[in-house]
């Protein structure tokens, strides 16, 4: 798997087509040697089979996690309380793609009602990010030397009703910490965009499009629906001054087809579907986030496809805020499938360009179509593959349209639902109510969704 998973960072794809049968062997296999996270990328793979890969791959943790649980024997004060005491898990409190969605929430969350804690297991990068991070929550816990039942108990000595982990099965997750079950309510959040499985947490935030109720048995969590997008986005995020092209090593004229996910999102079909648009836009080119060791790679393909490499641009690492500035030098964004744009989608919204998607049947594949509902921008959802290299080939040849489509997303930019941090955090904090309530109830989370009720 090491070796699949460097294969696809280099955008190696020589043995591509064989990776889903061997990918899903493994889930026949109960030693889960397939990690979760691998699999959100794999076209064809169901919502259903994602479950049973993170369920695979817990299991034997799961089952030693049981004996120190019975040991811990945690017992949670249920009584009321003027204020719920929240934790966010995490080792991403830092200059972060995770803190940059979630700060200004952090910052808005009521006082009077929620007590705000974090459990850092990450580094101090001394980062300004960090520093505000620190003074926004009641408590700032580094648990980064602690072991995961130390940090149990340190959870659980402070009293926290709803556990909220920001990792998943992502890099450097401490998912043991969240299977010791040290508070009674415990959730999935932003990091991981599907189902931990097993009983690890009570409810997974998402919304109505990215997980319709209709898929609600592929995933162990009770889904907690946000009333448009799931994904936080700020309104304060500075956006730089945008460069010239000669400064960014983009060409004077010609249309800027853009992506800036990571490569080991970039599939074959994908590529396909890029190379065809850059053939029918005569002088237009592709812009990219750097990647080391793909960037030969996809210029060899390209090469195969008919495209001159010199068509593919590679944008080197950046600051944020220069990094947003940059990207209105873009005139569209092409997401990726079936992992796409997180992220990467609502950073090119807030720097006012139009990203088109074509959405799938998982999680990690609706993101990008849930931003653009909650932005007001829809119809660049493409329903499939044809259909997505219409709308963007329409943009490119139409400039006149694609003037209009920036201009409406600017004018609605700061008014639009996928920016408005105060609803969003009045949401969020509805749906932790109730989960707080169901609990003292004793009503078990089960398939039963709960929403928002703050539009």
């Amino acid at each position: 798997m090491k070796a699949l998973h460097r294969a696809r960072a280099m955008c190696e794809w020589a043995d591509f087509a064989k990776a889903a049968p061997r990918m899903r062997a493994l889930l026949k296999d109960i030693a889960g040697q397939l990690p979760p996270f691998m699999f959100l990328s794999e076209p064809g793979v169901t919502s259903k089979e994602q479950r049973t890969c993170s369920e695979l791959w817990m299991q034997d943790r799961h089952a030693a996690s049981v004996a120190e649980r019975d040991a811990l024997a945690f017992d949670f004060d249920l009584a009321p309380r003027d204020k719920i005491r929240i934790a966010y898990l995490s080792n991403d409190f830092q200059t972060h793609a995770t803190s940059m969605l979630l700060i200004e929430m952090f910052e808005a969350h009521d006082r009077t009602r929620f007590e705000p804690h974090a459990f850092s297991f990450g580094g101090d990068d001394t980062s300004k990010m960090r520093r505000r991070l620190e003074d926004t929550f009641h408590t700032f816990h580094d648990v980064s030397a602690l072991s995961d039942i130390e940090t149990a108990h340190a959870i659980h000595d402070a009293g926290i009703d709803i556990l909220i982990d920001l990792k998943g099965y992502t890099a450097g997750a401490r998912t043991n910490v969240m299977m010791l079950h040290p508070a009674p309510v415990q959730v999935n959040y932003l990091g991981y965009p599907g189902t931990l499985g097993g009983d690890i947490c009570d409810y997974i935030i998402t919304d109505s499009y990215v997980t319709p109720i209709a898929t609600a048995a592929d995933y162990s969590e009770s889904f907690a629906y946000m009333p448009h997008s799931y994904q936080p986005h700020g309104r304060t995020g500075e956006i730089g001054n945008k460069p010239t092209r000669a400064e960014v090593g983009l060409p004077e004229t010609g249309f800027v087809f853009c992506c800036f996910n990571q490569a080991f999102k970039i599939t074959p079909p994908v590529f396909d579907l890029w190379c065809r648009l850059l053939e029918e836009t005569p002088g237009s080119v592709l812009w990219l986030l750097h990647a080391k060791h793909a960037e030969g790679n996809l210029r060899a393909e390209a090469f195969a496809r008919g495209i001159g490499a010199e068509r593919l641009i590679f944008a080197p690492d950046m600051g944020q805020t220069a990094h947003l500035g940059r990207l209105q030098l873009a005139d569209l964004v092409l997401d990726t499938a079936p992992y796409g744009a997180h992220t990467t989608a609502s950073d090119a919204l807030w720097a006012g360009v139009p990203v088109v998607t074509c959405a799938g049947d998982t999680f990690p594949s609706r993101v990008a179509g849930s931003l653009l509902h909650a932005v007001g921008l829809s119809e660049l959802i493409a329903a499939n593959t044809e259909d997505y290299v219409t709308i963007a080939s329409v943009l490119a040849h139409e400039p006149e349209r694609l003037a209009k489509l920036k201009a409406r997303l600017g004018g609605t930019r700061l008014t639009a639902p996928l920016f408005d941090v105060a609803a969003y955090t009045r949401a969020i904090e509805d749906l932790y109510e109730t989960m707080w309530r169901r609990r003292q109830l004793g009503v078990g989370h089960g398939h039963r969704a709960i929403w928002a009720s703050t539009s």
